[in-house]
């Protein structure tokens, strides 16, 4: 199966409403939740992330401060917030620094990412070197890839990607449809995320009206498909 993170986020940010979705779908069974760092007041994502653990899932912290010194408070903040995972960021040295002993697994973003939303930038070449040298620096547990923010064949990148590295490989961003997830699955992704198309109901997994509960659960099944 590959792994699905449902992050309660909309156009790269926290939703206002995190909590309250939160309960709303406290009954589908996720196993991994996320939010960004940006669109909520640290206190309440330090609430958010107790609320994520009572439910028995993993709680993800994602990076996506283009400024350095915003990044670095990010990741500092998140071992106060005490979230299982930090994703993205590319300042990885020092993030290695910040993280150093902390029981916080560090899964970078592999390449060249640029502007918010996110983009990743570049030839898929490079982006390969790059994850391939993130995935060997000690303290880096996995990669966040934003695939399908990348202007080329987004699969063909991740399998690249998943074959040039050990550590887990994880799709992050626009992932809005069956296909994509299908896609991400074939090419050996640990797992994706998806967050505003889930929250927005425009994710494209069949032609039914629903809920954003069970539209969580059409994306789960969708991803135990291979």
């Amino acid at each position: 199966m590959t792994e699905f993170v449902f992050m309660l986020t909309r156009d790269d940010r926290t939703v206002a409403d995190a909590h309250a979705v939160l309960d709303s779908v406290s009954g589908v069974g996720l196993r991994h939740i996320g939010f960004k760092d940006v669109g909520l007041p640290h206190g309440e994502l330090r609430g958010l992330t107790g609320r994520i653990h009572e439910l028995g899932a993993r709680a993800y912290l994602e990076v996506v401060s283009v400024d350095a010194a915003d990044e670095l408070r990010s990741i500092e903040a998140a071992v106060g917030l005490g979230v299982d995972v930090v994703l993205g960021g590319t300042h990885v040295a020092e993030g290695v620094k910040v993280l150093d002993g902390a029981p916080v697994e560090y899964w970078p973003f592999p390449g060249r990412v640029e502007g918010h939303p996110s983009v990743l930038c570049g030839d898929a070449a490079d982006i390969v070197a790059s994850a391939e040298e993130l995935a060997g620096t000690p303290g880096v547990h996995g990669l966040d890839l934003l695939a399908y923010r990348f202007a080329g064949d987004a699969a063909a990148l991740a399998a690249a990607v998943v074959a040039a590295v050990d550590v887990p490989v994880l799709a992050a961003g626009s992932v809005d449809r069956a296909e994509r997830i299908a896609a991400l699955c074939g090419a050996g992704v640990w797992g994706f995320t998806a967050g505003t198309a889930v929250l927005d109901g425009s994710f494209r997994v069949d032609a039914a009206s629903r809920g954003v509960d069970d539209l969580l659960r059409a994306v789960l099944d969708a991803s135990r498909r291979r």
